[in-house]
């Protein structure tokens, strides 16, 4: 792999308060790159395929992917930012250290969609959806929503159940601390190709 510069960032120009894209289909092909940048992080499966996270271990990783999502709401973002708050998810989340550069690496893919994004090419983090769709043998994919804490969720499974949205359109993302995490197994697209990603707060240290 190239040689990866940590230092590397970006920041919002003239005129805007965060780094988040103001055009909705960027933003939503954007939050779809971190999503699979995030699932492609072999070490962060390997925690969740042997649940050391305990039960809730796959909704961590989702919840992951809306805390690097969330770094964006800021005006400055560079890689070692994100691999830092990758490193602290694992840590706090699954009780593991990672002593290789994988999260750097990870980092480094987060930042190429962004800046693939705010040029409005999602060739990448398309071939990276297909990959992992054809990852997942086209099964059912379920929805992405990234809750405050999986620990500790404050809604019940059956509430979860609830299926009225219009999924035309990419929600806007909500700040709801009762928000609970369901069943996180990969992005879910709408008819447009849009992700469509729930999060909650930063928890980075």
């Amino acid at each position: 792999m190239a040689s990866i510069d940590p230092t590397d960032y970006v920041e919002v120009v003239e005129g805007q308060t965060s780094l988040k894209f103001g055009n909705e289909k960027q933003q939503a092909k954007f939050e779809l790159g971190v999503c699979m940048a995030v699932y492609k992080w072999e070490e962060l499966n390997t925690a969740v395929d042997n649940s050391w996270g305990g039960a809730n271990s796959a909704d961590k990783r989702d919840w992951i992917s809306g805390i690097v999502i969330d770094l964006f709401d800021e005006t400055v973002v560079d890689i070692q930012l994100i691999e830092e708050t990758l490193l602290y998810a694992m840590v706090d989340e699954f009780d593991t250290e990672i002593d290789n550069d994988s999260a750097l690496e990870i980092a480094a893919l987060v930042m190429k969609f962004y800046k693939e994004a705010s040029l409005e090419n999602y060739t990448n983090i398309d071939i990276a959806y297909g990959k992992w769709q054809e990852k997942q043998g086209k099964s059912q994919t379920h929805k992405v929503t990234i809750g405050s804490d999986p620990n500790n969720p404050d809604v019940s499974d059956d509430e979860s159940e609830d299926e009225g949205e219009d999924d035309s359109n990419v929600p806007a993302l909500v700040e709801d601390d009762s928000m609970e995490v369901d069943e996180p197994k990969g992005p879910i697209i709408d008819d447009d190709g849009f992700e469509m990603v729930q999060k909650k707060g930063n928890r980075r240290r």
